[in-house]
């Protein structure tokens, strides 16, 4: 009997390998200061390569690392060394997109944490317990999308209100100097 594909974490690095939002879903790694040595490991190894186009993959400590990068963002998802690297790359292809999607394409360290809530509950959708319950974009954008602030306004509408909420803040604290 063939098991579920199952995902050990999801790591979401800056260029000089520091956490953004990680999340391990499995005990291999059983302390913290673990986890982060495994992150500064596989950042270490990969940051020579050239992942900005397509997913590359390696094995790292009887591990498979599917990973891809953009601007100053290293996306990794990792896996068993017995797990199958196309499921893995989805997974990665998926979180990639939603990320871009929701924000909307500025993908960056400093929109990333900006937006920190919107890509936990985006990696909350993607994995449950390191089970994938979900590998389209739209469909993870959109449920995070209805997570947020206005719970059932779409993805679009969502985004002209929180530019209202900035721009009004911002209103604000330059009547308030």
């Amino acid at each position: 009997m063939e098991s579920c594909p199952s995902i050990k974490n999801i790591l979401l690095l800056d260029s000089e390998g520091k956490r953004v939002a990680v999340k391990y879903y499995c005990d291999d790694w059983p302390t913290n200061n673990a986890k982060e040595a495994f992150e500064k490991a596989v950042f270490t190894k990969t940051q020579k390569t050239n992942a900005r186009t397509e997913a590359e993959i390696a094995m790292f400590e009887n591990n498979i690392v599917v990973y891809k990068f953009v601007q100053d963002l290293h996306f990794f998802v990792t896996g068993g060394e017995d797990e199958n690297e196309l499921i893995l790359a989805t997974v990665l292809q998926g979180f990639f997109d939603a990320v871009g999607l929701l924000l909307r394409g500025n993908v960056d360290k400093k929109e990333a944490l900006e937006n920190l809530d919107l890509i936990l509950l985006c990696l909350d959708e993607i994995i449950d317990g390191g089970i994938v319950l979900e590998t389209d974009a739209n469909v993870i954008a959109g449920k995070v999308a209805s997570h947020s602030l206005d719970s059932g306004a779409p993805l679009s509408e969502q985004t002209i209100s929180q530019a209202l909420a900035t721009a009004r803040e911002h209103l604000a604290r330059s009547l308030l100097k």
